[in-house]
């Protein structure tokens, strides 16, 4: 990815030596996956994980990807052009190679040419044009649309060649394909079925129950000589906390991911279970819709940012595992977090203060939460709602049902608790949860200097300059932002011994959902 690219070669300053260094380094350097020794791996087995995640409303559409049950689905079942790896390095999946124009606005990509599909079909640049244009264009329901609206026109050469033309530059362009809602789907004349699980990735779906289970077993002609060691996967969604941990005690399943802190420390006496913790790109958000009462008025924004104590947060609910967010989304694991912006602390009297420029002496309102949105959520709205009184702020916090709040609660309850991932770049995350134009922006936020920022950021290749755009757009965000953001927090993952791995990716949960095909049994 050329911001990577330019850590590696920091001496170009031009937009035109930097974008032809890309290329190079891109087409040499990135053609090889990631491996390892294939033959510390046991190859066989089944794999059962236990998911925090997961509703009856999933859909194997791939723009409307929402939780992480679908993205592991995701992962299993398809490829990407792109992949971020588990050093957080871009490198190729489907594609070889790619290569971009002088300015940003034309890319090429090399397609691979050993990739069969689950029905035996060879992989063809149709299939990439037909995948990326359900994201795009009129009357297109995905929520990624912002992030491939760029997109100008999308033509094959060959076969095995794909060109975008975007309206514009953009140099994060092929990190911004490694998302989770990007894996290539087959070409049916022209489109893609939506109901269809048939892929080119390591697992061949077996059977599909939305929000319940997925069964999977092994590609035997899987094109990566080195993953999806598993003869078999199963994935549960298990959204209670402590029915996770049971399971992986009693033996139901192998690992779990969303384990609460607050059990993570009984979970490592047990000797027959590793537990993992990962910096990553994870957050946690309270989302208040800014187009509606009382939210609309920023005084009150701050008042309810400043009427949260964050470190009792890190201290109660993540237990050590994380740090105190800044109410924007850009964590410490991000190449442009800005580490250098005051961080914002409890102060009753200043959030008292926020509510009088209001005209308001105090404050009524919900908070909509449910342990599916994090582990710990309820019991993090109920230390919210204790810690804002000391204002005059009166919190009534709703506990939601875990089943459908994806679909019944987030987007549609005007405040409610939130996880967020992590999208390939610090870009992709703002554009997806904050741009004007996302459907899955969730504060309903709209600012024209912060789009404005957004849209130069993609085609400037100086890094001080690119740096202070991010680095304002995170100060936009805190101080007049719709998301209460309270906390970065760690990945942790719960697994049985007998599983074997190399190092976890931090961009996701579960090694970025792609533990099916990277994780082995040991032995």
């Amino acid at each position: 990815m050329p911001t990577e690219i330019q850590k590696q070669l920091p001496g170009l300053t031009n937009r035109r030596d930097f974008l032809r260094a890309g290329a190079a380094v891109t087409s040499a350097a990135l053609l090889n996956l990631p491996g390892r020794d294939a033959g510390a791996a046991t190859s066989g087995g089944h794999l059962r994980a236990g998911l925090a995640h997961g509703s009856t409303s999933d859909t194997l559409d791939p723009g409307h990807f929402e939780n992480g049950f679908m993205w592991m689905l995701g992962y299993m079942a398809f490829n990407n052009l792109t992949e971020v790896d588990a050093s957080g390095q871009l490198v190729g999946e489907l594609a070889t190679s790619w290569k971009p124009d002088a300015t940003a606005t034309r890319w090429e990509f090399e397609l691979r040419r050993d990739v069969e599909w689950h029905d035996g079909k060879p992989l063809e640049a149709e299939d990439v044009i037909a995948s990326l244009n359900h994201h795009r264009g009129e009357g297109t329901t995905s929520g990624v649309a912002p992030l491939v609206s760029d997109i100008d026109t999308i033509t094959a050469p060959d076969r095995h060649r794909v060109v975008f033309q975007l309206k514009s530059g953009n140099v994060d362009f092929p990190a911004i394909l490694a998302g989770q809602s990007f894996g290539i789907r087959q070409n049916r004349d022209g489109v893609i079925d939506t109901s269809s699980a048939i892929g080119t990735g390591g697992y061949v779906i077996e059977r599909f129950d939305p929000g319940r289970s997925v069964e999977a077993s092994r590609n035997p002609n899987f094109w990566k000589a080195d993953r999806a060691h598993f003869a078999e996967v199963s994935v549960v969604s298990i959204l209670d906390p402590t029915a996770r941990v049971n399971a992986l005690l009693s033996g139901s399943v192998d690992v779990i991911d969303g384990v609460d802190p607050k059990t993570a420390g009984l979970l490592k006496r047990e000797p027959k279970v590793n537990v993992e913790s990962v910096t990553g790109n994870l957050h946690y958000t309270f989302s208040m819709h800014t187009d509606k009462a009382p939210f609309d008025h920023n005084d009150v924004r701050l008042a309810l940012k400043h009427a949260i104590d964050r470190e009792l947060l890190v201290e109660t609910i993540l237990r050590g595992y994380g740090s105190p967010g800044n109410d924007h989304p850009i964590g410490p694991a991000y190449r442009y977090h800005a580490a250098d912006l005051e961080q914002r602390r409890y102060d009753p009297d200043k959030a008292s203060w926020h509510l009088k420029q209001a005209g308001l002496q105090s404050l009524e309102v919900e908070l909509s939460a449910a342990d599916v949105a994090f582990a710990g959520a309820v019991d993090a709205a109920t230390l919210y709602a204790e810690s804002a009184a000391k204002s005059g702020i009166h919190i009534k916090v709703v506990r939601e049902a875990n089943d459908g709040y994806w679909a019944n609660v987030w987007l549609t309850k005007p405040w409610v608790a939130v996880f967020w991932g992590g999208q390939p770049t610090a870009g992709a995350m703002l554009e997806l949860a904050y741009s004007a134009e996302s459907s899955w922006n969730d504060t309903m936020w709209r600012h024209g200097r912060f789009n404005e920022l957004l849209k130069a950021s993609k085609t400037e290749v100086d890094e001080a300059r690119r740096r202070e755009m991010f680095r304002e757009m995170q100060i936009l965000l805190r101080d007049d932002g719709g998301a209460v953001i309270p906390m970065y927090a760690d990945f942790v993952i719960a697994a049985s011994s007998a599983l074997g791995h190399d190092r976890i990716g931090g961009r996701l949960g579960l090694d970025d959902y792609r533990l099916a095909e990277r994780w082995w049994k040991a032995g």
